[in-house]
């Protein structure tokens, strides 16, 4: 009898450890549920919780259901929410900018340099993470961005006056690019913009790319224009509260997975971003304008010089060249 109560004791500590070492950890991101990143960030779950034998639970919340993405990397700063993969908030952080720089890749190549394992902008920005107490896993490219109007172009490859409006965010890097290329840019909150183009306040949008306005703008979105604006790159990030709750094993494993995410995602980006210009050509018989490489220097050089000596005002002159001096811009 004094056996049998041993071994049940034994089992019921062992049973209580079990559940002490699991975690079920909240991943938010911005997207609709089925879109490309909800269901990458899905088969990540999954791998995350075969590789630490189901220790780690990862929950995935779609289309900011968790809040916004401001709010949400806040509430990741403090703990509130474990997880995200989503574009960074300068609000919190009016540095983070440097992210977003219009025209600072040219091309995919260069892009990877930039923020792909051991670029500059990439590096730093993990600092700045680190800063609010979160923990930097991974980059997540998205696209080149471009131009999405409910109208037709006017001059689209050229940075004269259009006297087309656009919504764009809030962020002063994005109202600056709409004004060099011609546009007339109003900042209006990401969950009002579809109504505002619905209902002409403005006539398109700049701040994405192909597959975000197929995403979320398709049914208003006549013409596009891939004008290379600027690089979206988003992150995911993670809580120091969370991460360091997880024993040594599982913030390895979760880190090796991270890590894979991101170096599949490499590979698949720029096919990807095709992709999504020919479903908007194709499926929503949108004209999607071709740009030639002259045009597309035309309008880097613009926005470089009209915008860089602005943003970096705004994220601090000497910190934000010391990272262009880097890269060679």
């Amino acid at each position: 009898m004094k056996h049998l109560l041993t071994s049940t004791a034994a089992a019921a500590l062992v049973a209580i450890g079990s559940m002490a070492g699991a975690a079920d950890l909240k991943m938010s991101h911005v997207r609709p549920q089925d879109a490309t990143i909800d269901k990458e960030l899905r088969a990540f779950s999954e791998q995350v919780a075969d590789a630490t034998g189901g220790d780690v639970s990862i929950n995935v919340f779609p289309a900011s259901a968790l809040g916004d993405y401001t709010t949400v990397q806040e509430r990741v700063s403090v703990g509130a929410i474990d997880m995200a993969t989503q574009p960074a908030a300068t609000g919190a952080e009016r540095r983070m900018q440097i992210s977003s720089f219009p025209y600072l890749a040219n091309n995919w190549d260069e892009a990877r340099q930039i923020y792909g394992p051991d670029g500059v902008v990439r590096e730093v920005m993990a600092g700045l993470y680190a800063e609010q107490g979160i923990t930097m896993l991974a980059a997540y490219p998205v696209y080149f961005g471009g131009i999405s109007l409910n109208t037709d172009p006017v001059s689209p490859g050229t940075v004269e006056d259009k006297g087309i409006k656009v919504r764009v965010p809030g962020i002063k890097s994005f109202q600056l690019t709409g004004e060099a290329l011609g546009y007339i840019p109003s900042p209006i909150p990401f969950s009002e913009a579809f109504t505002a183009i619905q209902t002409g306040v403005v006539d398109g949008v700049i701040g994405s790319g192909a597959e975000g306005y197929y995403a979320s703008f398709r049914d208003v979105t006549k013409a596009y224009i891939p004008a290379n604006t600027h690089f979206e790159v988003w992150y995911m990030i993670v809580s120091d509260e969370s991460l360091a709750a997880l024993d040594e094993d599982d913030q390895a494993a979760l880190k090796a997975a991270a890590k894979d995410f991101e170096a599949t995602r490499w590979t698949v980006a720029e096919e990807d971003q095709g992709k999504w210009e020919q479903r908007l050509a194709d499926e929503l018989d949108a004209n999607v304008v071709d740009l030639s490489d002259a045009q597309l220097e035309a309008m880097a050089e613009k926005v470089r010089a009209d915008v860089w000596p602005v943003v970096l005002e705004d994220v601090g002159a000497e910190w934000g060249q010391g990272i262009l001096d880097k890269l060679g811009k």
